[in-house]
């Protein structure tokens, strides 16, 4: 779950209309608020929405909310535990991120002169600028469950981790003309996998093994096995959920239907089995979105159609493994076939085909231009809840390269929902483990 900072320039800018003081930006086609002492092409850093801020940066800066003894701020507006770049709407405006001077980044002894437009930025001489904000509350459940023990001898060796997504605003130089471009929706759920691979069912034990209490040498042969984004499932009790009995059924539906080699990689929608929404529900209301309220209701569950306590799984992804680890990455063509034949479902597609030369337009900003037609809108599955955005694959890679794009009043919700948790959703909670037993 990388998370960076923008070495970037701030363009476009204009007269904030409801706020005598502010103006209004672009930053990769995102709206920021800025205060009146920016100029149109400065250099900034660009802190796109879902980071943390450090505190020593904070600091340094004066973001973070604080009070005279008169009970007067004379801070910024961050929460001093949080410290969280959210999208809000800022007196009828959208802003999404934060855009910060270069000047900023002086207390770390940086010659900013040397930073270029491009740049990245998390740590900068020793000193943490930003990272990815995950809620780290004290009800964090520490029986993740379902996990293979942590040992040498992996359950299933080419049991293979889907690839985090990128952001595709900050990847528009990926794309090049004559790309086979596919775009489909991005569903709010929880990632699953299963695959039909050599997986292990034991241990052959010499004497010697046995005199010196090792394990021995591992056996392996063709199995199911099932794992969330980051883990194995060994059983279905406990987990983040308390209950993970609801992945079991999905998992079950692909036994004796996968080819050897085969895995796929589908997204878990709707409610667990114990009829708590896998996404957390939001207030709308607090978005101060009348038009918002007016179209999707007082309240978002992200229920894709199903019904408490029912859920449903589609698919986005197929693979085909040789015992030797080489990995053929389907096509999406190929993957629906496969999806035909076994009767599930895929992810909805908006658009498809070649990107097509324009002279005044890069090709990243033409896929975006053809992306923003679809990301933002009512959910085309279940109609009752905005969708999250979308996914642009590039089909012609030797590897799997696609980048989501979610739309503004999305990121608004998902900032409410972790602004509100007292805990990290549970693919963030088991990125704090790794991140816990790597340190």
């Amino acid at each position: 779950m990388a998370y960076n900072g923008y070495v970037t320039t701030i363009k476009n800018l204009r007269k904030h209309p409801n706020a005598d003081r502010l103006q209004l930006g672009e930053c990769f086609g995102n709206t920021v608020c800025v205060s009146m002492e920016y100029v149109d092409n400065q250099i900034g850093i660009y802190f796109p929405t879902d980071g943390q801020l450090s505190e020593e940066f904070c600091n340094y800066n004066n973001l973070i909310r604080k009070k005279d003894e008169n009970g007067v701020n004379v801070g910024g507006y961050m929460d001093p535990g949080k410290r969280n770049v959210t999208s809000i709407k800022l007196r009828g405006e959208k802003s999404d991120g934060l855009f910060m001077p270069i000047g900023s980044l002086d207390f770390t002894g940086v010659d900013t002169s040397t930073l270029k437009v491009g740049d990245t930025i998390t740590v900068i001489n020793g000193h943490e600028i930003c990272k990815k904000y995950i809620p780290r509350g004290k009800t964090l459940n520490r029986k993740l469950g379902n996990k293979t023990r942590k040992k040498r001898t992996p359950i299933a060796p080419l049991f293979i981790e889907h690839a985090d997504t990128e952001q595709l605003a900050y990847n528009i130089d990926a794309f090049k003309y004559g790309d086979q471009i596919e775009i489909t929706l991005k569903m709010h759920g929880t990632s699953q996998r299963t695959a039909y691979l050599p997986v292990l069912k034991g241990f052959k034990k010499t004497l010697l093994d046995r005199i010196l209490r090792r394990e021995g040498t591992p056996m392996y042969d063709w199995g199911y096995v099932t794992g969330t984004r980051r883990t194995v499932l060994d059983n279905y009790d406990g987990g983040y959920y308390g209950n993970d009995e609801f992945r079991k059924q999905h998992a079950d539906f692909f036994e004796g239907k996968l080819l050897k080699g085969e895995e796929v990689y589908y997204e878990v929608v709707g409610f667990t089995t114990t009829g708590t929404p896998i996404m957390g529900k939001v207030s709308n209301k607090k978005l101060n979105d009348k038009e918002f309220i007016k179209q999707y209701g007082d309240v978002t569950t992200f229920s894709y159609g199903c019904e408490s306590p029912n859920s449903d799984f589609y698919v986005y992804r197929m693979t085909m493994t040789n015992e030797d680890g080489d990995i053929v990455e389907y096509t999406p063509d190929y993957m629906r076939y496969r999806c035909e034949q076994m009767g599930c479902k895929c992810v909805p597609v908006f658009w498809k085909g070649f990107l097509k030369g324009f002279s005044e337009c890069s090709a990243g900003d033409v896929v975006k231009s053809i992306a923003e037609q679809f990301y933002d809108g009512p959910d085309p599955v279940g109609k009752n809840h905005v969708r999250e955005g979308v996914v642009v694959r590039i089909i012609n890679r030797p590897k799997f390269t696609a980048y989501k794009h979610k739309n503004f009043s999305f990121k608004c919700l998902e900032g409410i929902v972790k602004a509100e948790a007292d805990a990290p959703d549970m693919e963030e909670a088991q990125e704090i483990e790794n991140e816990e037993e790597t340190s």
